[in-house]
C-alpha cells in the first residue's frame, strides 16, 4: 500500500510520501515514490505515485528519459501541459502493458501526484488518473491523497487553510501520515519530505525521515500526548437519566409518540382543507 500527499498554501507546496511496497504478507519492501525534475530558475516538477511498481517505474522511466534529452516535462509552458504530458506517458504504457495485464487478472493501476511551477505562473498540485486525465488541488480543497488516504485525511481537513505556512503545513503532513502510519501496517517510512517555496524554481528543502529519527520520533509522542490532554480538558459529558427506563416505559413512550404523531397530521391536514 501507499499514502503519499500534497499540500498548496500560498507559500507554496509540501509533499510527503512513505516507502513501503508490498505485494503480499512475505514480501514488504522500501522503494522511493518521490521523483523530481528541475531546470534551476526555469522550472520545478515533484511527481510522487502509487499503484502497481512496475507500471509508475515505467512512467517515470519514460518521463526521465524525455527530459534528459530536453523533451517532454523539459519544454511544458505550464504545470496543466506537464500534467497532461504525463498523462500521456501514462496512456503510452497503457498500451503497450494493459492487455496482457488484465489477461491475467491483473488491473492497470497508477495514480501519480505532479506538484511544481513553471517560470511565469503559481505553484500548482495536480492528480493523474490511470486513464491519463488530471485533476488540479484548488483553494477550496488545498490537498491531494494517494493511496491509504482516509486514516490521514481528518487532521488535514481541520487544519489546512490557503494562509497556512510552509513549516506549519509540514507539521500537517508529518501527522497525516502517522495517524496512516499507526492504523495501517502497509504505510511506512522511509517518509520523503518536500518543501517547494513559491517562485524559488528549485528544489532546496528535502529530507528523508527514517525509521529511527528522532524528529519523527518525537512528533508521534508528542502529537500523542498533546492529544489526550486536549479530550482530557473538553468539558464533562452531561447526562439527564440516572436509571435505565423499562421495556414497558419504551413501548409506552413509542404509542404515545405515535399518537401525538397521527394526530398532528390530522389537524395539519383539517387546516390545508
Amino acid at each position: 500500500m501507499t499514502y503519499c500527499l500534497g499540500i498548496v498554501t500560498n507559500e507554496g507546496l509540501v509533499l510527503a510520501s512513505d516507502s513501503r511496497t508490498n505485494a503480499g504478507f512475505d514480501q514488504v519492501n522500501s522503494t522511493r515514490k518521490m521523483f523530481w525534475f528541475e531546470i534551476p530558475g526555469d522550472r520545478v516538477f515533484v511527481i510522487m505515485n502509487s499503484g502497481s511498481l512496475s507500471i509508475s517505474q515505467s512512467v517515470m522511466t519514460l518521463l526521465r528519459d524525455d527530459f534528459d534529452q530536453g523533451r517532454g516535462l523539459a519544454t511544458a509552458p505550464s504545470l496543466y501541459h506537464a500534467a497532461r504530458i504525463v498523462g500521456e506517458v501514462v496512456r503510452r504504457v497503457s498500451e503497450t502493458d494493459r492487455a496482457s495485464l488484465e489477461r491475467d487478472n491483473f488491473s492497470f493501476n497508477v495514480h501519480l501526484l505532479l506538484g511544481g511551477q513553471v517560470r511565469g505562473e503559481e505553484p500548482g498540485l495536480y492528480l493523474i488518473y490511470p486513464q491519463g486525465n488530471p485533476l488540479r488541488a484548488t483553494e477550496d480543497s488545498p490537498y491531494l491523497q494517494l493511496g491509504e488516504c482516509k486514516y490521514g485525511r481528518p487532521i488535514l481537513d481541520r487544519g489546512i487553510e490557503n494562509s497556512t505556512t510552509l513549516e506549519v503545513a509540514a507539521k500537517y503532513a508529518l501527522l497525516s501520515m502517522d495517524a496512516t502510519i499507526r492504523s495501517n501496517v502497509t504505510v511506512g517510512p522511509p517518509i520523503d519530505l518536500l518543501l517547494y517555496q513559491k517562485d524559488s524554481l528549485k528544489v532546496t528543502r528535502y529530507r528523508r525521515l527514517r525509521y529511527a529519527d528522532s524528529d519523527l520520533n518525537y512528533i508521534h509522542a508528542a502529537w500523542e500526548q498533546s492529544l489526550r490532554r486536549a479530550v482530557e480538558h473538553l468539558p464533562e459529558i452531561q447526562f439527564d437519566y440516572a436509571e435505565q427506563p423499562s421495556l414497558l416505559n419504551s413501548t409506552q413512550e413509542r404509542s404515545v409518540g405515535v399518537a401525538a404523531g397521527a394526530q398532528q397530521e390530522q389537524e395539519q391536514g383539517r387546516n390545508t382543507v
